[in-house]
């Protein structure tokens, strides 16, 4: 048997209870069905149905805030070395089921198991991560005066909202939801409507670890219904966002009332600027890793090319050959490099692309065009002979779609990476120290790399600028938006203090 027709018949076996009885919503650890009815979550894989899901609004929403505000206490209340011993109990029991999240992930997005195998394990480090940094979550500090002593301390905000998508969802959400319980918040969940299958699996991994009831609940449904709720409720005090930039902005309107926190995970229109004295070979693999792994459905993707114009041809022609050799096919299968895009209007979407750019005047290099009629299939496609003027290089395509911009200078390069609306993620290639110091003090991103592709350290600041997000995730980062400071000051001496109505 095949590692193909291996994995078919194994996600065959996890999805059975799914179309059984289809993902119900969590709330206070008993499933519930949806208040609007249900909807359908199908596969782009082929378009097949998968299961039915149940579709909550306004009513459950209000039901899972009530339900995380009822149990906040005693999990803020918790000592910090049983949480931690809790939050390691769900990132052992990740790994244990780590192959039925990735191949479930991947029927039910279209990313590729080569890929989707090692975020199911990052959603355990994650977990482990956040577990070991309990301890110090309230830290403080005690500032002391002649006659005052001054503690400082963390303590958690309350219930949040987490809201997460559908590329990479089981990843993202474990990031989102590790530290918020590693602070002591407890958590509603809505995934978004096009994948909810792997956040019906980390609901149930995080009870049967131990999590008490109501800790962390999940409402499916869609965005103008139960995360608008979500957004509004009056007992859930900040939200945790990953998506479009335009929904970030609704996002923070519709909080405003209640005066949500918010930290948001936007978009990007990525530079990745090459100059002529980088080593071309590691730029090479560099640039194709970053806009066509994760099926170009990333927000730290490198989707606007700069190359010097000394290099171009030869870069561009590279390019084009190996662009051409990369595999699209089925996700399951490990030798897959492309699946399919995650659904048809979103497929639409990405291959509106490719008349747009003919009509601007850019060259279709590379790809371009659709793969068959069973799926949501495309060739991974570059664009040469750009300006940065044109859409496809300021419009997030969200897909395998690269876009390549010659530059002559420095300074000219400059100007084009900063002419976006977007500010998340740089990516620079130059083997002058000098000048990859002074590019990335004036490049506008708030993650850049230099010689690398995007490696994520979680103790680092992730996060971006301009239209790209507010706040940052990471380390003691993710606590700062999780948890409130709080100053207390205890009166040490007998200070003067100044009297009224005497």
């Amino acid at each position: 048997m095949s590692n193909l027709d291996s994995n078919i018949e194994k996600l065959s076996g996890y999805l059975a209870r799914f179309r059984d009885t289809g993902i119900q919503n969590r709330i206070a650890g008993e499933d519930r069905a949806g208040s609007a009815g249900i909807f359908q979550s199908t596969s782009p894989v082929d378009k097949s149905v998968i299961c039915d899901v149940a579709r909550g609004d306004e009513t459950d929403i209000d039901s899972a805030a009530k339900a995380a505000a009822e149990a906040f206490p005693a999990w803020r209340d918790m000592s910090a070395t049983e949480r931690r011993r809790i939050l390691l109990n769900v990132a052992d029991a990740i790994e244990a089921r780590a192959e039925e999240i990735a191949l479930c992930e991947c029927w039910d997005t279209g990313q590729t198991i080569r890929f989707m195998s090692k975020a199911a394990l990052r959603g355990a480090e994650n977990f482990r991560y956040f577990a070991d940094q309990v301890v110090q979550a309230r830290d403080g500090q005690h500032l002391k005066s002649p006659t005052l002593m001054n503690v400082t301390s963390r303590v958690p905000i309350g219930p949040v909202g987490v809201i997460t998508p559908w590329n990479t969802p089981f990843m993202l959400s474990t990031w989102k939801i590790a530290p918020a319980l590693a602070a002591g918040c407890t958590v509603v969940h809505k995934p978004a409507e096009d994948s909810p299958l792997t956040a019906r699996l980390l609901v149930e991994i995080a009870e049967e670890a131990g999590l008490p009831p109501g800790v962390l609940n999940t409402v499916n449904g869609y965005g103008h219904d139960a995360g608008k709720a979500l957004c509004e409720h009056k007992l859930i005090r900040a939200i945790a966002f990953v998506g479009e930039s335009r929904t970030g902005s609704l996002i923070v309107k519709q909080g405003a009332d209640t005066h949500k926190r918010n930290h948001l995970e936007l978009g990007g229109k990525n530079p990745v600027i090459v100059f002529d004295d980088a080593d071309l070979d590691r730029a090479l693999d560099a640039v194709i890793f970053m806009i066509y792994s994760i099926n170009g459905e990333r927000c730290t993707s490198s989707s606007r090319l700069l190359v010097q114009d000394t290099i171009k041809e030869e870069f561009e022609a590279k390019l084009v050959e190996r662009v051409n050799n990369i595999k699209v096919g089925h996700p399951l299968d490990p030798a897959t490099e492309i699946g399919p895009l995650v659904t048809e209007t979103h497929y639409n979407k990405v291959t509106s692309y490719f008349d747009i750019a003919k009509e601007d005047g850019a060259t279709v290099a590379a790809g371009g065009v659709k793969v068959g009629d069973e799926g949501y299939f495309v060739r991974p496609t570059l664009f040469t002979n750009a300006t940065n003027d044109m859409r496809i290089a300021r419009e997030e395509i969200f897909g395998p779609v690269l876009t390549s911009i010659p530059f002559s200078t420095e300074d000219e390069a400059l100007s084009i990476a900063n002419d976006t609306e977007y500010g998340l993620t740089g990516y620079v290639w130059t083997n002058d120290l000098t000048r990859a110091l002074r590019f990335t003090d004036k490049l506008e991103a708030g993650m850049i790399w230099v010689n690398s592709e995007n490696v994520r350290h979680l103790p680092t600041p992730f996060g971006g600028v301009k239209a790209s997000g507010i706040g940052r995730d990471g380390g003691d980062w993710s606590f700062d938006f999780y948890m409130e400071q709080k100053h207390v000051g205890f009166a040490t001496g007998q200070h003067k203090i100044m009297r009224l109505g005497a």
